[in-house]
């Protein structure tokens, strides 16, 4: 049988193959990109033989495309292949940030989240597929549209999905060490709304009361609530229309992440304690999505870091495994219990970023673990 890590996998030609996925930009809250984004890896999936399904969104986003691999047992449990197509570029990024290669680094909007990471993970299977190497489990493919903003659309999706599979595969970026994520912290999201009283800003300012005044007291209250172990970010600020008016309404979003669920619980009821109806301006807090804690050491996904250790080892590198900030779909099959492997993507730096970039060495480096891990994780 051929060495899945000697198959001949070509940088330039990944390179190639990268570059409509990264010019088809594809932010979360474009429904429509991010379908366009899924008819080009609909494409690339189906010239593999792959039997591939488009699923609509629930919530007017784009569509989560599914795809099961050639294989004598296609649609048993095997291997779930989990990323996301979502960006947090808005359309026109290409502008500040187009593709383009300068020496070892590769620049482009979603190229290390996680499109590269993605792209990879699909070449292994299309070198395996060329070299006539059918891997011992069968594989799915599933690409959702909403990972960037909590996945408040395609959770559902990604469990029962994951449900039927033995092992999940996450190509999220590499850690900054190179390493695999094996666990997950918690992390809150929470809408907030201050409502005031308006009033003309030149004729009658003291007669109003500014929602976007009470807004800003509010954020270094919630910022200074972080502590080591649970931090608050306020990440979205949105308010006025008039500069002549005070204004009645500010809304805003606020990501809380713990190290467990014990502190996020007790993170999430110090948010909802500022709500307030008291006085002239109103503070409402609702919670948002959240993703669970995905406990560490979990025996099946310490074998899978095991195995993709020792597949770094004969490539030469270096596979640490770890816990780690920063949430992604793989908290929601972590939390399950079911093996996951996570962040075993691309390396870069810059991530949701107008620096966002891969090594471009990490393009061969990735592919080869994963046609490692294809070819190695049996029933």
């Amino acid at each position: 049988m051929t060495n899945p890590l000697d198959l001949p996998f070509d940088t330039e030609e990944m390179l190639t193959g990268l570059r409509p996925w990264i010019e088809t930009e594809s932010p979360t809250f474009d429904g429509a990109a991010v379908s366009r984004m899924m008819d080009v890896a609909q494409h690339d999936l189906a010239v593999l033989g792959a039997r591939t399904e488009r699923i609509p969104s629930p919530m007017g986003l784009g569509d989560s495309l599914r795809a099961e691999m050639p294989h004598p047992r296609a649609g048993e449990g095997g291997i779930l292949l989990l990323g996301h197509m979502d960006t947090v570029h808005p359309l026109g990024t290409l502008a500040s940030l187009p593709y383009k290669r300068e020496g070892d680094i590769c620049y482009g909007p979603g190229l290390m989240d996680m499109k590269g990471g993605n792209y990879v993970y699909l070449d292994a299977l299309r070198k395996l597929q060329a070299a006539g190497v059918e891997t011992p489990l069968p594989v799915t493919v599933l690409f959702t549209p909403d990972e960037e903003i909590g996945t408040p659309a395609t959770r559902r999706l990604i469990e029962e999905e994951a449900k039927r599979h033995k092992y999940i595969l996450v190509p999220e970026p590499a850690r900054p060490d190179g390493g695999a994520v094996i666990g997950r912290y918690a992390i809150a999201r929470f809408n907030l709304q201050t409502r005031g009283r308006p009033s003309h800003a030149g004729w009658a300012l003291s007669e109003g009361r500014s929602a976007i005044a009470e807004m800003a007291k509010a954020v270094g209250t919630i910022e200074g609530m972080t502590t080591e172990d649970c931090t608050f970010s306020l990440g979205v600020f949105h308010a006025g229309q008039w500069v002549n008016c005070v204004s009645s309404v500010c809304d805003a979003e606020v990501l809380t992440m713990a190290k467990t669920q014990e502190q996020l619980d007790a993170g999430v009821e110090k948010m909802m304690a500022l709500n307030s109806d008291e006085g002239d301006v109103i503070m409402e807090i609702r919670r948002g999505v959240t993703r669970p804690v995905w406990e560490p050491d979990q025996p099946g996904t310490m074998a899978m870091l095991k195995l993709a250790q020792e597949i770094g080892g004969e490539l030469g590198i270096e596979i640490t495994g770890s816990s780690a900030g920063g949430g992604s779909d793989g908290n929601f099959t972590g939390f399950l219990g079911l093996p996951t492997l996570d962040s075993i993507g691309v390396r870069g730096k810059g991530l949701h970023t107008l620096q966002e970039h891969i090594y471009v060495d990490s393009l061969t480096e990735r592919a080869k673990l994963a046609a490692g891990l294809f070819c190695r994780l049996t029933a």
